[in-house]
């Protein structure tokens, strides 16, 4: 470390996260300052791999070999000394999710059994799946924490967008009652505490309106059968383009219309069925309210060239609009380097705008990492396993 600390006041945790089209370890280092507080934290190593465990569904100790793999990443960040002591935890998102419970558990069952052979500290409920709920508010957790709003004297906080593949998350802090007392049902709203303090959010997942699972929506595909046979349309692809596309362990044949009309009129009426009737808006979204966006839409930024890859940056609802309209106006091109981006620069378009109803004037603050740090849920379930906020 590079400043001098007590090293019984350093402590570690390791958190795999199995999401829909990748598996990722965080090996976080912690400083205990003062037993009122949260912990410093001192330093995040980060690794990823793809595919999701839920590709492995068919031979599930393929999926404990990949865990296994990464866990050598842990054993080099963590100090021996400290092995039996810093706690592994694995929480699954949306690809465990939208499996046949199980086929599931065979899948975490084979991870467990990795986990029980490691040198680490096993806690109960080691590996799970996470609900998605719980999901969005960790993942709160971890942008408050990072953009220090999770102090006392704080006043304002920040909201999160997280658009994983199969699944997305809204949480932000209301300012007005009428945000609570508007919502469809109890499960859009969380309370949990922390340093003395209860905070309510409004918070829900949606599973099913992940980045991938919309593009099956948008070409038919949900629930489709005989695979091998059929080519699945669709207007948000380039006329001329055909391919393969593999999501959850499964692979399809797809292609743009070569008779139909393309374009981001056409592509945004497909996307359109994927959001209108689903997604709730909230009673307020406060103009003064930051939202930080993460995941598939700092992704699919990049791959338009909205933002840096290595910075990040801020955006307007109306400049995923504007760069959509861009990119299905040229979807004659061929052979594309993205065919998909039509699609998904329409649909991130189409779940803000008509889906939770941002204005076209909202300003996102993009972003993969903050101070060097993921940004994800990950850091939020480590707070919540050491410090048991209550979440509920």
């Amino acid at each position: 470390l590079s400043r001098s600390a007590n090293p019984s006041h350093i402590f570690y945790a390791v958190m795999f996260d199995a999401g829909s089209t990748g598996t990722r370890i965080h090996v976080f280092t912690f400083i205990h300052t003062h037993s009122e507080e949260l912990p410093v934290l001192d330093n995040e190593m980060f690794y990823s791999t793809k595919p999701g465990l839920s590709a492995y569904v068919d031979s599930p100790e393929m999926a404990a070999q990949t865990v296994r793999t990464m866990l050598k990443v842990a054993k080099k960040a963590v100090p021996r000394l400290e092995w039996k002591r810093t706690p592994v935890l694995l929480r699954a998102t949306a690809g465990l999710r939208l499996l046949p419970a199980g086929k599931a558990q065979a899948l975490l069952d084979q991870v467990q059994r990795v986990f029980d052979e490691s040198p680490f500290f096993v806690p109960d409920n080691s590996v799970s799946i996470m609900n998605g709920t719980k999901e969005g508010i960790l993942a709160w957790i971890t942008m408050n924490f990072l953009t220090g709003h999770l102090k006392k004297e704080s006043e304002s906080t920040v909201g999160i967008l997280d658009l994983g593949g199969g699944s997305t998350q809204i949480t932000f802090l209301p300012k007005l009652k009428k945000t609570i007392e508007d919502v469809p049902g109890a499960d859009y709203v969380a309370r949990f505490d922390v340093l003395n303090t209860t905070f309510e959010l409004y918070s829900h997942s949606y599973l099913g309106n992940g980045q991938m699972v919309a593009r099956l929506a948008a070409l038919g595909a949900l629930e489709a059968k005989d695979l091998e046979w059929r080519v699945f349309k669709s207007s948000c692809l380039p006329k001329k383009f055909r391919g393969e596309w593999s999501f959850g362990g499964l692979t399809y044949q797809v292609s743009g219309d070569p008779d139909g009309y393309t374009g981001y009129k056409t592509c945004y009426q497909e996307v359109l069925k994927a959001v209108k009737g689903i997604i709730h808006q909230p009673f307020e979204l406060e103009d003064n309210t930051v939202f930080y966006a993460f995941s598939y839409y700092y992704d699919g930024a990049v791959d338009a060239g909205l933002i840096s890859g290595v910075h990040g940056g801020s955006l307007q609802v109306r400049d995923f609009k504007r760069k959509a309209k861009e990119v299905c106006s040229k979807t004659t091109k061929h052979p594309p380097v993205l065919p998909f981006l039509c699609m998904d620069m329409t649909y991130v378009t189409c779940l803000l705008k008509d889906g939770f109803g941002f204005k076209e004037s909202t300003v996102l603050q993009l972003s993969k990492k903050v101070n060097n740090v993921e940004s994800s849920w990950a850091l939020g379930a480590i707070l919540d396993h050491f410090y048991s906020l209550n979440i509920r």
